[in-house]
């Protein structure tokens, strides 16, 4: 039998100071190489090729602003007629609604007035037709009504409007008539064949409010037709 040895091999530890300054040397030694590449890179740059490569760089940048001023005005055209359309809209939407408003009074009246219109074989006599009673204001009432004539219509009626308002105020309710005043009673006179339209507005005293409009048809002082609306 034989006896033999393991292979042993011997290496050279270097202390830890040292390698460090192995390590700041190669980097010191990188840097400088760095260095002088990027300046002999720029060193190779003759006036001639810097003046292009300015002149390049200078029509790039006359073309990028170029197309941003394009871009610029673009967007503000697209932007003002989006606003011109905008308003456009809400003019056409105001106008619809107003068309609308007018088209439903137009209809209210065409179907008041078909409905009104006199008879000539219905009976004969006067009657107030479809009051209508609206707020304009807390102290001010519009009313409206038709006072028309039956039969045959061989006779013109000569009368007033009389108009009898309930009012509260302060808790107690009140009587007012108008025409209140003589000054007022040419407003009120009524003279028709067949029938008169009668509108107007009644200003009440400040805080009271109106409950109940009746309007009455007088001739000679006597009553021939009356109705009441209430508000």
């Amino acid at each position: 039998m034989s006896v033999s040895s393991p292979k042993m091999t011997i290496r050279t530890r270097t202390p830890w100071p040292m390698r460090l300054v192995i390590v700041l040397a190669a980097f010191l030694a990188g840097a400088v190489a760095m260095w002088f590449a990027g300046y002999g890179r720029f060193a190779t740059v003759s006036p001639d090729n810097a003046r292009a490569m300015a002149a390049e760089y200078k029509e790039r940048l006359d073309q990028v602003t170029t197309e941003r001023d394009q871009l610029s005005t673009t967007a503000n055209a697209a932007e003002s007629q989006l606003n011109i359309e905008r308003s456009a809209q809400k003019q056409l939407a105001a106008q619809v609604k107003s068309l609308e408003a007018d088209n439903m009074r137009l209809k209210e009246d065409l179907a008041f007035f078909e409905s009104l219109l006199p008879n000539a074989t219905g009976p004969a006599g006067v009657s107030i037709r479809r009051l209508k009673v609206d707020q304009l204001a807390p102290n001010q009432v519009r009313y409206r009504l038709l006072v028309m004539q039956g039969g045959k219509g061989d006779r013109r009626f000569n009368g007033s409007l009389q108009l009898m308002v309930t009012t509260l105020q302060d808790g107690k309710s009140a009587m007012m008539t108008f025409p209140a005043v003589p000054a007022d009673q040419e407003k009120f006179k009524l003279s028709f064949t067949h029938y008169q339209r009668v509108e107007g507005v009644l200003t009440l005293p400040e805080g009271a409010a109106t409950k109940l409009v009746q309007a009455r048809v007088l001739e000679n002082g006597q009553v021939r037709a009356q109705q009441a609306a209430n508000l």
